[in-house]
């Protein structure tokens, strides 16, 4: 659950399934990231699949790629 990291409630959504997943702005982009500086503005409660991926390691740009991928 994201809720175990201690992320803020207002950067969670529940989906319609009731799973928990962080929530995103209408372009796509988590909302816990500020857009100017790039880095994530709840960092330290930042939830556990954030925290699974190296930053700039290949999991993580696959990741960023079929994010991209799946926009419309």
């Amino acid at each position: 659950m994201i809720t175990d990291t201690g992320v803020p409630e207002e950067y969670i959504k529940i989906d319609e399934w009731g799973a928990e997943t962080m929530a995103r702005l209408d372009d796509g982009w988590c909302a816990a990231l500020d857009r100017e500086t790039k880095m994530c503005t709840i960092y330290e409660l930042r939830p556990w699949v954030c925290r699974e991926f190296e930053m700039g390691s290949g999991e993580c740009q696959t990741e960023r790629l079929e994010g991209l991928s799946a926009r419309p």
